[in-house]
């Protein structure tokens, strides 16, 4: 028996589809590269963008001839495009979709498999008692194993806040943080086949507890996931400059184990563009955390990086308000910045109240114009790593050259005859360019 997995999005999409394919290979199936060798096809899909929508249904549409010839495939529909208030009209649009799975939800293809059906505090309470052995496979694949050397882990699911333009509310539902015991659980099962280094997800991580009276705070979390023997990296994304609190930032810099990188989004430069956005603080707020968490590593002489996520062609968003946000990158030089042309959103506030009145064309315009400035500023960070020895830890070989990152989240490519999978060395850089470094360990 084989399985085929597609998946589109998010670093939580990804996450959630190795759990699948952790689940189905302890029911005895294969991975398999092509979905027409697949028993079951899975569709793990992303609704953040019109573009990954559009994926999506064209690859949904794609397979419905492979149903047709072989009746006993079993189709997965599983991710946002499902999401969480139920399914009725794809379930008539897409007739020949057998399964239809929630975000972060891979029971109701193990039910189907399996022809059982389990409460969902059964599934927790058979879930932990046999990750806590290590013999359960729900955290990674067999064929994963002793290979994936970084791994995403989820622990807080939804989210709350509902930023105007974001669906990620409505398709994932409230903001649901995991029990400290599963994450700590997921983590040593990680960490026992071959994982070093560990990304804590979320779409807020830093409220990872506030949802939970008697939970851990985030930097709590860390403390605890610092113990774990064999774990050698931890980070964690996406955080949110309202909750990036002292205690957090003194943690960071505090425990070796915790990398000193944070995924702080602003996504506009402009304070009414941030506020029609729904994102709860000015710019300059958001400098002042930028330069806290500068100064809190400059005591400790440690390098420190910040990437940033930035939505160009905000509804209303004029040229004057969209050069705030050149002028964001010029004054904080973040170390990336993951822009996006804003793309409306069936149901969310800016698509119910606000017009898309900012042309294709100009998006794209402002789209080349941060990514170009980007560059410049990654180059110049990239290449104070000249001549200097950085820890690198490595992941994967590709074209005979080892690839690893550093603690500040950045590329690095190295020749070496030596088996570097899984192994932290130090690495002097002799070349960097825009996006990686090359150097010698």
């Amino acid at each position: 028996m084989k399985y085929h997995i597609w998946t589109e999005g998010c670093q939580m999409n990804n996450a959630d589809s190795l759990r699948v394919s952790a689940a189905l290979e302890d029911l005895g199936y294969q991975a398999c590269r092509q979905a027409e060798d697949a028993d079951v096809i899975v569709l793990n899909t992303c609704m953040v963008r019109q573009s990954a929508e559009d994926k999506a249904v064209g690859r949904l549409t794609s397979l419905k001839s492979l149903k047709q010839r072989n009746p006993e495939l079993i189709i997965n529909l599983m991710g946002c495009m499902v999401g969480v208030r139920g399914y009725d009209d794809l379930q008539q649009r897409f007739p020949y979709v057998d399964v239809f799975s929630q975000p972060s939800d891979p029971f109701p293809l193990i039910e189907r498999l399996t022809g059982s059906a389990r409460s969902v505090e059964n599934d927790r309470r058979h879930y932990i008692e046999n990750i806590l052995d290590d013999e359960y496979g729900y955290t990674l694949p067999q064929s994963n194993q002793g290979q994936q050397i970084s791994a995403f882990l989820p622990i807080v699911f939804g989210c709350s806040h509902a930023c105007s333009y974001c669906i990620i509310p409505l398709k994932r539902g409230r903001e649901i943080s995991r029990p400290p015991e599963e994450v700590l659980a997921d983590a040593r099962s990680l960490v026992h086949k071959g994982v070093k280094e560990i990304t804590l997800l979320g779409q807020i991580v830093d409220r990872y507890g506030l949802d939970q009276p008697g939970y851990p705070s985030l930097a709590q979390l860390l403390r605890d996931l610092q113990e774990i023997e064999g774990l050698e990296r931890i980070r964690f994304l996406t955080s949110h400059p309202n909750y990036m609190t002292d205690e957090l930032l003194d943690t960071v810099a505090e425990l070796p184990k915790v990398m000193p990188h944070f995924e702080l989004p602003i996504q506009a430069g402009d304070d009414q563009v941030l506020d029609n956005m729904r994102r709860g603080y000015t710019a300059a707020q958001y400098l002042s955390v930028v330069d806290k968490i500068h100064q809190r590593f400059r005591q400790t002489s440690t390098p420190v990086s910040i990437a940033i996520d930035l939505i160009v062609g905000f509804p209303g968003e004029s040229a004057e308000q969209f050069e705030r946000s050149v002028d964001i990158l010029n004054t904080m030089h973040p170390d990336m910045t993951h822009v996006a042309r804003y793309s409306p959103r069936e149901g969310t506030l800016s698509t119910r109240t606000m017009p898309d009145d900012v042309s294709d064309e100009e998006k794209w315009r402002r789209f080349r114009v941060i990514e170009e400035l980007q560059k410049r500023i990654t180059t110049e960070i990239n290449q104070t790593y000249l001549g200097k020895r950085t820890p690198v830890l490595f992941e994967s070989k590709a074209k005979d050259r080892w690839r690893g990152r550093t603690t500040t989240n950045k590329l690095v490519f190295v020749e070496s005859d030596e088996n570097l999978l899984g192994q932290v060395r130090e690495v002097t850089v002799n070349w960097t360019g825009p996006w990686s470094m090359i150097g010698v360990v």
